[in-house]
């Protein structure tokens, strides 16, 4: 296999040979993703390097946290009970003798936090399968401990959503980790490394350290190193770049019957940095400008997108069609990183629970207020030791209804306390009268309820289980650990990086230059907005981050005038906490992103909100009726 075998830990040394394009391929976008991916890749001539994303921020809380249980009850015996993503090995196994035999590379987060664990059992399975393949890890992901000393020394540790200190917080963290840049990967891999298993690496990392590796970049090329952060950001969500969640689905997926079996994204990532983005071939799916837009306005934060090694400015960012299912991107200036990383610091929240009434037709709101009456008063004093209760009612019922369907929505009551015991945490829902429990207190009013009252049968939600508090925040580099190990017995360290900037705390935010007036195109019409602007949103911690983008200029000239910060609030309408709007445009690719600070509850792990994970933000909004150029709507709807 072609590529580099040389150390990347500082600058290189001697001549520079430019290679051709090193293929990375995404297998994996998280731990449900499907399983055949990696097998499939490993028979594609067109990937080098595997690399698959099975860390987020939900599990991040529950296998460290479950690491700690097991590490304060003496260890483990149970193969079971181990903290990594075990669906990986289910994905790797089938693969590894043609990974072996047509020499690609994998690299993956998937160590979550029992990495060592994870790295031996790959091992074995390596030779079990009668191969040569080598094996690396990389630790320096858990700095619980040193998240402990530093908070008893009096650190802060700003969350970066709502820059308010821990200590404001009210839970006690029980472990933290930090996110892990690529040059670790390329270490593992300049090592002769086959695959390589990582805790924390954040999602880009892989396909950075693969094109680190494999083109002998030093640590200051930034801006190649600039690209290839952001080729790790387009495909590390597997087929969210192939058209996954992607707006443009009616026209460039379903009405091609072309929905099924979305191709797993290939970045072929060339020594200037620049790349281009494909998919595996006779497979389903798109690769657009639209479909790879979408992507990279998922989850970033703003013009800058920070890494351990580098940061990358996308104001400039540009992205071709050069064939069918290819697009090129180029564009990205880079910078030194920061002098610091993320780190989610996790803390036992306590039980949750969840009860479902179904309402019908007529006095929708008299209905659940009669309801949360009810169930507020069946808890008598109890209702003090659930420090969220909620009861929100999902969806509207249609005028004049032609079916029940259309006539019915869903009332439900969300629950959380520190008190396993009036939750069922762990056991049947009570049956006993004089037992305290949630579960009781929703059902027990349903004779004396609303006209058709009827609560769901299904009452496995309403017994509690275990969630997690997150705090986010920033932890120094030099703070950081870094150590790539292999099973030959070599141990090297990773040194933060020498070269690095300092950032202001908020991501710059600007309204638009020399907008054009209201009437610039012709008359208007009320209209939902998605009915000529694509978008995409996500989540990070409790941020969430919206993005708009427009089909042709005179419409992106439009939507950069129209979309305000003071109009973002407007259309939020209810939605809006008050909280900051950070804004910045992507002309090249007429795009206009929005950073609500604070916005989600919580974030995944303990959030009241079915929008757990940000993702409906951007629906929302184009769902709602402003002023749109009748000459736009003539073109026709997305």
């Amino acid at each position: 296999m072609e590529g580099a075998h040389e150390g990347v830990n500082g600058t290189f040394n001697g001549t520079h040979t430019a290679r051709r394009a090193v293929g990375v391929a995404g297998c994996s976008g998280g731990v449900f993703d499907r399983i055949e991916a990696i097998a499939n890749l490993s028979k594609n001539p067109q990937v080098d390097v595997i690399m698959g994303d099975w860390m987020s921020e939900m599990n991040m809380t529950f296998r460290g946290s479950s690491k700690i249980d097991r590490s304060a009850a003496g260890g483990q015996t149970d193969e079971s009970l181990t903290s990594y993503e075990g669906t990986f090995i289910e994905a790797l196994e089938p693969a590894l003798q043609d990974i072996a035999k047509n020499r690609k590379k994998v690299v993956v987060n998937a160590g979550a936090s029992d990495i060592e664990a994870m790295a031996k059992r790959v091992q074995q399975m390596c030779i079990d399968k009668g191969t040569d393949l080598k094996v690396a890890w990389i630790t320096g992901d858990d700095v619980t401990e040193k998240v402990r000393d530093l908070l008893a020394g009096g650190e802060e540790f700003l969350s970066l959503p709502a820059d308010q200190p821990i200590q404001a917080w009210g839970w006690t963290p029980v472990c933290a980790q930090c996110y892990l840049g690529g040059v670790g990967v390329a270490e593992a891999l300049a090592t002769g490394a086959d695959i390589v298993i990582g805790g924390r690496l954040s999602d880009a990392s892989p396909a950075l350290g693969a094109a680190i590796w494999w083109h002998q970049w030093s640590r200051q090329d930034f801006t190649k190193l600039a690209h290839a952060l952001m080729a790790g950001h387009l495909i590390e969500c597997s087929t969210y770049v192939t058209g996954g969640y992607y707006t443009g689905f009616k026209t460039e997926l379903l009405a091609k019957e072309n929905c099924t079996n979305f191709g797993f994204p290939i970045a072929q990532i060339e020594d200037s940095g620049e790349f281009t983005i494909t998919k595996e071939e006779n497979t389903g799916g798109v690769v657009s400008v639209g479909s790879v837009l979408s992507q990279l306005l998922y989850e970033i934060q703003g013009v800058y997108y920070y890494n351990s090694d580098v940061t990358a400015e996308l104001r400039h960012i540009n992205m071709t069609q050069e064939g069918p299912e290819k697009v090129r991107v180029s564009g990205i200036v880079g910078h030194p990183p920061p002098p610091t990383t993320k780190v989610g610091i996790t803390a036992k929240g306590g039980y949750q629970a969840e009860f479902h009434f179904f309402l019908t037709g007529l006095d929708i709101e008299e209905k659940r207020q009669m309801v949360e009456h009810q169930t507020v008063a069946s808890m008598g004093r109890y209702r003090e030791e659930f420090h969220t209760l909620t009861f929100t009612v999902t969806g509207s019922p249609a005028s004049n209804p032609k079916n029940q369907d259309e006539a019915t929505v869903d009332l439900r009551i969300f629950a959380q306390t520190k008190n396993p015991d009036i939750i069922s945490a762990g056991s049947n829902i009570s049956v006993t009268p004089d037992t305290p429990c949630f579960a009781r207190w929703c059902v027990e009013n349903c004779l004396m309820g609303y006209p058709g009252s009827t609560p769901a049968l299904d009452m496995r939600q309403a017994v509690g289980k275990p969630y997690f508090e997150y705090w986010v925040a920033l932890l120094p580099q030099k703070q950081v650990q870094q150590k790539v190990h292999t099973f030959h017995g070599s141990t090297m360290d990773i040194n933060p990086p020498e070269i690095t900037k300092t950032f202001p705390r908020q991501q710059p935010s600007a309204e638009t230059e020399n907008p054009l007036a209201p009437g610039s195109w012709g008359p208007t019409t009320k209209a939902p907005l998605g009915y000529v602007v694509h978008g995409r949103s996500g989540d990070k911690s409790s941020d969430a981050n919206v993005g708009f983008f427009a089909r042709d200029d005179e419409e992106w000239e439009w939507l950069r005038s129209s979309l305000t910060i003071s109009e973002i609030k407007r259309l939020l309408e209810d939605e809006y906490k008050g909280g900051k709007i950070e804004r910045f445009e992507m002309a090249q690719v007429r795009a206009v992103h929005f950073l609500l600070k604070d916005h989600l509850d919580r974030g995944v792990n303990s959030t009241a909100s079915y929008d757990s994970l940000g993702k409906n933000v951007c629906e929302y909004l184009r769902a709602k009726w402003v002023d749109i150029p009748k000459r736009f709507l003539d073109k026709g709807r997305i």
